[in-house]
């Protein structure tokens, strides 16, 4: 497996980007991103500000390391999300506080603010407890992700994924703002779900949304088109 400094790089300055965000507290979270013949993941007990490239560990699609760093203690749900879902080549997982409060409840984000569709789906479902590092664990997650792109783990944190770093960075924003509103409905007495066919409407709409032409499938023809450019700038 190549060295791919320019990954482990990236894969640094994102985690000190989640702790920058306070999307992540201390060393706790790990990322992982598909490489040829495998993945890089982040390393076991060693802080995110005194972390090097060649400490991030090569690990092949059958669960074995390589090098002189033992990988993160959750390599397991990183494997198997990887193994499952082809369709993603990052996973980001952190306990930032609102994600890890609902987790803490056991509690699932419903359609509660229309950028619930950012996850892919109309909720972004909590799993069942498992300990740490476990195959048991992996399992849960994986249920609770389904074909979405974010899940929280319960009494634990959260999960998101993406095609790139900043992608699943992206979707972890999102899904912590999402945490911090439905908590905060809750406490003004609940607030009003978007309905199943509205949840329709917005998760078509996302097929295109944020996307310039080069990315939009040609198969979607149902789009709003911007308006014409009139070339300058009104006074």
């Amino acid at each position: 497996m190549s060295s791919d400094t320019a990954i482990r790089s990236e894969i640094i300055a994102t985690c000190l980007r989640m702790n920058d965000a306070n999307l992540n507290v201390g060393s706790a979270g790990n990322i992982s991103v598909r490489v040829r013949g495998g993945f890089l993941i982040t390393p076991s007990g060693i802080a995110y500000e005194t972390m090097r490239p060649e400490q991030i560990v090569a690990m092949d699609m059958e669960g074995r390391y390589y090098g002189d760093f033992i990988p993160s203690s959750e390599w397991r749900f990183h494997y198997d999300i990887l193994k499952a879902r082809p369709d993603v080549d990052v996973v980001l997982h952190s306990h930032a506080t609102h994600c890890a409060i609902l987790a803490c409840c056991r509690l699932d984000i419903p359609p509660i603010h229309y950028m619930v569709a950012v996850s892919g789906g109309s909720v972004i479902k909590c799993s069942d407890y498992a300990p740490f590092g476990t195959q048991a664990l992996s399992v849960a997650a994986l249920e609770a992700l389904g074909p979405r792109m974010a899940c929280l783990l319960g009494n634990h944190g959260v999960i998101t994924l993406g095609k790139t770093l900043n992608s699943a960075f992206g979707v972890l924003a999102e899904t912590e703002n999402l945490a911090r509103i439905y908590i905060g409905t809750r406490m003004l007495g609940g607030g009003v779900l978007l309905t199943a066919p509205e949840m329709d409407v917005v998760l078509q709409r996302f097929k295109t949304y944020g996307k310039q032409k080069d990315e939009i499938d040609p198969s979607i023809t149902e789009r709003v088109e911007p308006p014409a450019y009139g070339g300058a700038c009104p006074r």
